[in-house]
This record gives C-alpha cells, sequence and structure tokens, in this order.
C-alpha cells in the first residue's frame, strides 16, 4: 500500500481539525447569531460544549482529502466538512444520554448531559442537527445550487432512516430494547450507523468535485471500505483499548450486548476483516494515483488506531 508520510498525513489530520474547530467556533458564536430571534444562552453554551474542544475531526478530513482530489477550494469543503462534524457532534451527544448508550465520559470529559441536564443536552442534539443544513446549503460552499442539493440531499440520507438513525435503531433492538432480542446483521448495521457519514464524506468531495460516475463510485467504495474498518477498530478497541487513552469506559459493547464484528467474526476473523478492508480501500484509490496517497494513509490510520 502506498502511503503519504505519516509526518505529512499527521499535519494535514491536525491542520483540518484546526481550522473545522475555528470553523465550527465562529458559526456557533454570539456575532454569528446575532440575528437570531432568541438565542438561549444556555443552548448555544451546550452546542459548543458538546462540538468543540475535542474530536480529530476525521469526518471533515475525509471531505477536506476527497475534495482536494478535484482542486476543490479548501473552504468550500471545509464548510461541507463543518456540516458533517455538526451532525457527527449531535449523534454523540445523544448516543451518551441514558436512554441510548448510557455514557458518563466523552474524549475523557463529562458527557454533555452530565455537565447540563438531559433535556438540554437532547436540544443541543436537535439544533446541531439543524444548523448542518444550514451549513450546507450556503452559498459559499459551491456556485452551484444544483451540488448544494446534491450534497444536502446525500447528507441527510446519510444521517437519516437509511443511515446513522436507522443503524442505531437496529443497533437498540439486537440490544433487546424492543422486546425480544433480535440478532442483527452486523455489517449492514454498521454501514448505516458509523459507516454511512464516514461515507459520506468521501461522496461530499466528489459532488463538489463534480466528479465522472467512475471516479465518484471509486470515493464511494473506498468510503465504505473505509467505514467499515473504522467499525471494526472501534470494536477491537472496545476489547483490547485502554479506557485513558480512549476517554471513555473501555468495555461498554459487552456490558450492553452489542453486536459487533468480534462478536460476529471472533477476534482473529476481526483483524483478518480489517486487513482486507485496508486493500480494498487501496483499490479503490487506485485511478487517483499519487494524488490519494493521503487518504490512502487515512485508512492506515484508523485501523491501527489506538483511540
Amino acid at each position: 500500500m502506498t502511503l503519504a508520510s505519516p509526518q505529512d498525513f499527521t499535519t494535514r489530520l491536525d491542520k483540518t481539525a484546526e481550522d473545522t474547530e475555528t470553523l465550527l467556533g465562529h458559526i456557533l458564536s454570539d456575532d454569528v447569531l446575532e440575528n437570531e430571534i432568541a438565542r438561549p444562552q444556555r443552548l448555544i453554551e451546550a452546542m459548543r460544549y458538546g462540538s468543540l474542544n475535542g474530536g480529530k475531526r476525521l469526518r471533515p478530513f475525509l471531505v477536506v482529502e476527497s475534495a482536494a482530489l478535484f482542486d476543490v477550494p479548501r473552504p468550500g469543503a471545509l464548510l461541507a466538512g463543518a456540516a458533517l462534524e455538526a451532525i457527527h457532534c449531535y449523534s454523540l451527544v445523544h448516543d451518551d444520554l441514558p436512554a441510548m448508550d448510557n455514557s458518563d465520559l466523552r474524549r475523557g470529559r463529562p458527557t454533555t448531559h452530565k455537565v447540563y441536564d438531559d433535556a438540554t443536552a437532547i436540544l443541543a442534539g436537535d439544533a446541531l442537527l439543524t444548523i448542518a443544513f444550514d451549513i450546507s446549503t450556503r452559498d459559499e460552499i459551491h456556485p452551484d445550487a444544483d451540488v448544494r442539493l446534491k450534497l444536502t440531499r446525500a447528507l441527510a440520507r446519510a444521517a437519516g432512516i437509511g443511515g446513522m438513525a436507522g443503524g442505531q435503531m437496529l443497533d437498540l433492538a439486537g440490544e433487546g430494547r424492543f422486546g425480544d432480542k433480535i440478532q442483527p446483521d452486523v455489517a449492514r448495521l454498521q454501514q448505516m450507523k458509523t459507516g454511512a457519514l464516514l461515507r459520506f464524506g468521501c461522496q461530499a468531495g466528489a459532488i463538489l468535485g463534480r466528479a465522472s460516475d467512475a471516479q465518484y463510485q471509486a470515493l464511494d467504495d473506498y468510503g465504505r471500505a473505509f467505514g467499515e474498518a473504522f467499525q471494526i477498530a472501534d470494536d477491537l478497541l472496545d476489547i483490547e483499548g485502554d479506557a485513558a487513552a480512549l476517554g471513555k469506559p473501555a468495555g461498554q459493547d459487552a456490558a450492553l450486548g452489542k453486536a459487533t464484528f468480534v462478536t460476529q467474526l471472533g477476534l482473529d476473523g476481526a483483524k483478518q476483516r480489517l486487513r482486507d478492508l485496508l486493500a480494498t480501500a487501496d483499490r479503490a484509490l487506485a485511478p487517483f494515483g499519487a494524488k490519494a496517497d493521503v487518504l490512502r494513509a487515512a485508512a492506515r490510520f484508523v485501523a491501527e488506531r489506538k483511540n
């Protein structure tokens, strides 16, 4: 597998994280929101708490780097990435709630509902989801309204019933939350719950770059493999990871009785599947040559991450 140098990859990942943090902080600032009729300060503070000061910003990174394959201007790609990150952060705020995974820690600090309360956390998540679509339709993302429409539609589908939200529902059903425990198709569940937003990050670059059908399919294939690899690595970390490094309790999946790639494939099987997915991701990027080396490095990063 061809890779960008670790230093180059880390520098670009950190730069995107920094730029995304700055952009989200600006979007969620009082100055920008001053035209709203009412700005409940507690809600804004909870939104900022749930979305700032943490995270690798891997999803915006995928948007920026996939868009770079087509020489899309970085500011527009970053804005699209910020919309995606707002949805990801909303999902984390809601995921941590007592009615969902009931987690007290996220990124090494108390979760939003522990700092504020359940109701505020629910509304903060709702508001982050809503503002994502405000962002994704802004003229600054792309001058062509049709491109912005396609981007927003793809984002909605990735976040909705056939994507993340639907995957969350399947996950809860697999825990037996609604009666008899239903053994889910783990690959399908994770393609929806975790993979859909990561996959959108790659689709977004193709949409912004007006990619050909073949180029779009190549990035979509990469995004699908990337999303599954990310989830397998996450499942492995839940078993083998250190809670201090993870910034959240380890062993939560087993405690909740969740179906994972490890429970389905076994530890060795999951690790082999992860290696196979890295090869699939590399093949998918072949049409882009060396220009896609940073995306190749990203796939390796998620497979080998420790937190």
